[in-house]
């Protein structure tokens, strides 16, 4: 590995740390930010002359708070900060830095550090944006990209963002237990949305693969803080077992390849066998919860080695769990697939027909009532809801796909000839 690559991956992997352990230093996303980002420019300049620092968060920590310091000095006239040549040599000062870095502050910081960016007074489009900025470091022009908005609308989102945060009263002191717990939760929320955000997103691949890849590394921090909360295994399992399947997802014209036309040697085995085994943990504590069933309804897919062998009962049954747990009408939705698996399209159609008003603008909807009717024989019906699918469409490909359906549809006779013979026609 080349100086530039180690030195990035070394503050890509010291940033939510660091960031964190600035922000209780100095209480404002700004100042912590800024710090931040002028330890990385120091760095930049020492460690290929020097070499790396025997632990680079302890040194970036260390750089970043002098110089969030100096910045206050020099507002306040004051002295300013030492020569480079004294910050580069941290010598004893970075060895008792690094003693007082111990799990508990990191986890305390860490917590601290993503609740803010998931107040709850921000909604959770600018908690996953302040978050990909802050706590990933991702540019404006990144997050824009991956949102589908201008870069000026995101700064504005962001600013905005981190104003309400300024002005309300966010504690910096280290949780209590008991709020851990909550923060816990809150902070999982946020990252599951934000890998929603990356499997999801019409935007780059490359994009859509970098928030997923992001929200999986922060997941997994957060799991070698909490390594006995089964919740934070499932949710890992979760994103590690959807994410295995990226690279089948869309095919060489990047049209939609569904779950069971995906070439299943493209998936990631390494990742499964990763997620199915802290999947396989979680279980193990008897405390289940919402991550884990929808970790165990995507094993369920990774191990059928094809789409005929898919244990269809089993992933009703689990989504049947998951709607006593978080009673949802996209549960729902998601659960008539295997009901039409297991029983039919007539008994999923009749499952989610209750759902259409508060489903009406809901892509995923129309689309998958149109292949209920289609497999009905009901063509006209089936057309209308793929019509309707196409007009909610989130992407070119998700239009496309649509297309693809209502193109294997019956054509319609011309509009006279559907009119009836003798109907009186319109003057």
């Amino acid at each position: 590995m080349s100086a530039p690559e180690w030195i990035d991956a070394a503050l890509v992997s010291a940033r939510p740390q660091a960031v964190a352990a600035l922000l209780r230093y100095f209480r404002d996303l700004d100042v912590a930010e800024e710090a931040f980002q002028d330890a990385c420019l120091r760095a930049l300049r020492n460690w290929p002359r020097k070499g790396p620092p025997r632990d680079p968060v302890a040194w970036l920590i260390f750089v970043g708070r002098n110089a969030a310091l100096d910045l206050v000095r020099r507002r306040r006239r004051q002295q300013e900060l030492p020569p480079e040549e004294a910050l580069s040599d941290l010598s004893d000062t970075e060895s008792e830095l690094v003693q007082r870095l111990d799990e508990a502050d990191f986890r305390d910081d860490l917590l601290r550090l993503l609740f803010v960016c998931c107040h709850p007074g921000l909604q959770p489009a600018q908690q996953i944006a302040l978050a990909l900025r802050i706590v990933s470091g991702l540019s404006v022009q990144q997050i824009a990209r991956a949102f589908l908005v201008s870069e000026a609308a995101m700064e504005q989102r962001i600013t905005r963002a981190k104003s309400r945060i300024g002005t309300s009263s966010v504690p910096f002191e280290a949780p209590s237990p008991g709020e851990r717990i909550e923060r816990l939760a809150a902070v999982a929320t946020m990252l599951y949305l934000l890998f929603n955000e990356g499997y999801s997103s019409s935007g780059p691949a490359d994009i859509r693969n970098h928030l997923c890849g992001e929200a999986i590394r922060l997941t997994r921090l957060l799991l070698r803080l909490f390594p006995g909360d089964p919740e934070m295994s499932g949710l890992t399992a979760l994103m590690l077992l959807q994410h295995s399947r990226s690279a089948a997802r869309a095919g060489a014209d990047g049209n939609i390849v569904l779950l069971e036309e995906q070439d299943r040697d493209l998936w990631d085995r390494a990742m499964i066998e990763e997620g199915l085994a802290l999947l396989d943990g979680a279980v193990g504590h008897a405390r289940p919860g919402p991550y884990q069933v929808q970790a165990a309804i995507a094993a369920l897919h990774s191990r059928a080695s094809s789409a005929r062998e898919t244990d269809w009962s089993g992933i009703e049954r689990l989504y049947a769990t998951l709607e006593r747990m978080q009673p949802s009408p996209v549960v729902t939705l998601n659960r008539s697939v295997a009901v039409a698996k297991v029983r039919g399209p007539s008994e999923a159609l009749s499952l989610i027909e209750p759902l259409a008003r508060r489903l009406a603008g809901y892509f995923h909807f129309h689309a998958i009532r149109g292949a209920y009717l289609r497999e009905l024989g009901r063509e006209d019906d089936a057309r209308e809801a793929f019509q309707r699918a196409i007009g909610l469409a989130g992407s070119a490909a998700e239009a496309a796909h649509i297309r693809q359906h209502l193109d294997q549809l019956v054509p319609q006779p011309p509009a006279a000839s559907r009119s009836g013979t003798g109907a009186p026609q319109s003057q």
